[in-house]
C-alpha cells in the first residue's frame, strides 16, 4: 500500500535535475572563459597604444598654438622607392648630349661657310650660262644682257626694241624675247625682283607724272607678261621702280642715258651660309 501512496515522491532524483545540472555546468564554464579572457597583458596593451598614437596622432600632448596633425601610415611603414629615369627623360638627356656634341668650332664653321658659298656661286654661274645660251641671239642683237653679281643673276632688258620712249607698253616685236626670258625665269630658282630704271630727264605727261611712275609701270608690264606663264609662282615676284636713282653710267650723254633706261629681272638665290650654323 505504501508504494502506491500518491502523496509520497517517487524514488530517486527528479528527471529535470539532470538537465538543470548540465545547464549550470555550462554557465560555469562560460564565466571561467570570460575570466580567462579578461586577463590583461600590459606589454601588449602598451604596444597597441603606441601604434595607435603613431597612426592617428591620439594620446599626443599638443600645445594650444599647434594644430593637431596625424602621421601618415604610409610614411611610417613604407620607405620611398629609388627613382629611375623614365624613357622620355632618357631621350631628352640623349638629345641634349647630341646637341652639345654637334657644336662646330668657329674655325671649322668658317670653312664650311666658305665651301658652301663657293659651291653656290658656281651653281649661279652655271645657271647664268644656261640663260645666256638660251638668249644668245637677243644678246648679240643688244636687246638683253645677262650678268651675275654674287648670288644674283641679272637679266637686263634694254629700252632698245622693248619699250617706246616715255611708254610702258611693250613693242609687238619684243614678245618672242619675253617668252624666252619667261622660260628662263621658270626654270631658275630663287626670288624674282623686277626693277625699272630711267634716265634723269624729267617726264610729265598725261600717263606718267614722273620717272617714278614710268619705271614702276614698266616693271609691272614685265611682271604681267611673266605671270602669263603659269609655271612661275607669283609669290616669288617683287616689283620695284627706281626712276633715275640707280644709273649704270653717268647721265652725261645720250648714249649713257639710253643704257640707263632699262628693266632688270634679278634672280636672287638663297644664301646657304645663313643656315650653316644649324646643320
Amino acid at each position: 500500500m505504501a508504494d502506491n501512496c500518491p502523496k509520497c515522491p517517487p524514488a530517486g532524483a527528479p528527471l529535470w535535475l539532470a538537465t538543470f545540472a548540465d545547464l549550470m555546468s555550462l554557465l560555469m564554464c562560460f564565466f571561467v572563459l570570460l575570466l580567462s579572457f579578461a586577463t590583461m597583458d600590459a606589454v601588449r596593451f602598451k604596444k597597441m597604444a603606441e601604434s595607435v598614437k603613431d597612426a592617428f596622432g591620439v594620446q599626443k600632448e599638443v600645445p594650444t598654438y599647434d594644430i593637431p596633425m596625424g602621421t601618415s601610415i604610409i610614411a611610417q611603414h613604407f620607405s620611398p622607392a629609388p627613382t629611375e629615369p623614365t624613357p622620355l627623360d632618357e631621350v631628352k638627356q640623349t638629345v641634349t648630349q647630341m646637341s652639345q656634341n654637334l657644336k662646330i668650332p668657329e674655325q671649322d664653321m668658317a670653312k664650311i661657310k666658305a665651301q658652301l658659298k663657293e659651291e653656290m656661286l658656281k651653281e649661279t654661274q652655271d645657271e647664268a650660262e644656261k640663260i645666256r645660251e638660251s638668249l644668245k641671239e637677243e644678246i648679240t642683237a643688244g636687246l638683253v644682257s645677262v650678268e651675275t653679281d654674287g648670288l644674283k643673276i641679272i637679266i637686263r632688258i634694254n629700252e632698245k626694241g622693248s619699250f617706246p620712249s616715255g611708254s610702258a607698253v611693250l613693242k609687238v616685236g619684243f614678245e618672242p624675247v619675253m617668252k624666252k626670258i619667261s622660260e628662263s625665269v621658270e626654270n631658275a630658282k630663287g626670288k624674282v625682283l623686277i626693277a625699272g630704271h630711267t634716265d634723269d630727264i624729267p617726264i610729265n605727261t598725261d600717263w606718267y607724272r614722273s620717272n617714278w611712275e614710268l619705271s614702276a609701270s614698266r616693271s609691272v608690264t614685265v611682271a604681267h607678261f611673266l605671270l602669263e606663264n603659269k609655271g612661275i609662282d607669283p609669290r616669288r615676284m617683287v616689283v620695284e621702280g627706281y626712276a633715275d636713282t640707280k644709273p649704270l653710267f653717268p647721265n652725261d650723254s645720250a648714249e649713257n642715258r639710253a643704257k640707263n633706261r632699262r628693266v632688270e629681272i634679278i634672280l636672287v638665290q638663297d644664301d646657304p651660309t645663313n643656315d650653316a650654323e644649324n646643320p
